[in-house]
């Protein structure tokens, strides 16, 4: 794909480490990372490489111990709490292998509510989270609370949560990963044609290469740094 204009997320020498048993567990060994506006990324690489704790530290739920994380153009190192929250709120949208939606509520009602928080009108709100429910197939399951709907349907609603305040970039955490092959599939297509209509730029962890080869890029996240994963989208 042709990138252009500012990038709207980049990482540079990003590092991550952890105290396990006494001893330092380096995860992220100076990570960089440009994502471009529109921008599909895949983030490959094994259980337990650290693919959760870059998207937790480049989504601001967690801080770098080291480097830099910019969101279209703002140092985010030396934000308060509150601001990095806003930027959480407002540029940023999360999608989890498990949906995490709020069972009390309807489909509909957990997509209006994020917008709530942000303080946007109820109304447009109401239209908002009904347009992308409908866009993802789910015009008849409005009403419907998550124990009601299937796998697939669940996480359909939280990729329409994901999308709610219009974000700029898209941070998913194997987000078909708790689906079964079909399921995951036709999930997986719905998130890339919706989050490409938007223009949202994403970065995608996931194991399925299949899945992979449909991003502009793959990068491959080893012993702590990511290197371009271009030959993983080569079919043997």
């Amino acid at each position: 794909m042709k990138l252009s204009g500012k990038p709207v997320l980049e990482l540079k020498g990003v590092t991550r480490h952890f105290e396990q048993g006494g001893k330092r567990l380096d995860v992220l060994k100076g990570v960089n990372l440009t994502v471009w506006p529109g921008e599909m990324i895949a983030l490959v690489g094994p259980s337990g490489a650290g693919k959760s704790t870059l998207l937790h530290t480049a989504g601001l739920l967690e801080r770098a111990d080291a480097g830099e994380i910019i969101i279209e153009g703002v140092t985010c190192a030396s934000l308060s709490d509150l601001e990095l929250t806003r930027i959480r709120r407002d540029k940023i949208g999360f999608i989890y292998q498990f949906h995490h939606l709020l069972p009390e509520f309807s489909a509909l009602e957990n997509v209006v509510l994020p917008q709530l928080i942000a303080d946007k009108n109820r109304s447009k709100a109401r239209h908002r989270a009904t347009t992308l429910l409908s866009q993802l197939g789910l015009d008849q399951r409005l009403s419907h609370q998550p124990m009601q709907l299937s796998g697939g349907e669940q996480q359909r609603v939280a990729i329409a949560r994901a999308l709610a305040n219009r974000p700029v970039i898209l941070l998913a955490d194997e987000p078909t990963g708790n689906l079964d092959r079909k399921t995951s599939s036709a999930v997986f297509g719905n998130l890339v044609s919706l989050a490409r209509n938007e223009g949202l730029a994403a970065v995608i962890a996931t194991h399925n290469l299949d899945l992979a080869r449909e991003m502009d890029r793959v990068v491959l996240l080893h012993e702590g740094r990511l290197i371009d994963g271009k030959d993983l989208l080569v079919k043997s």
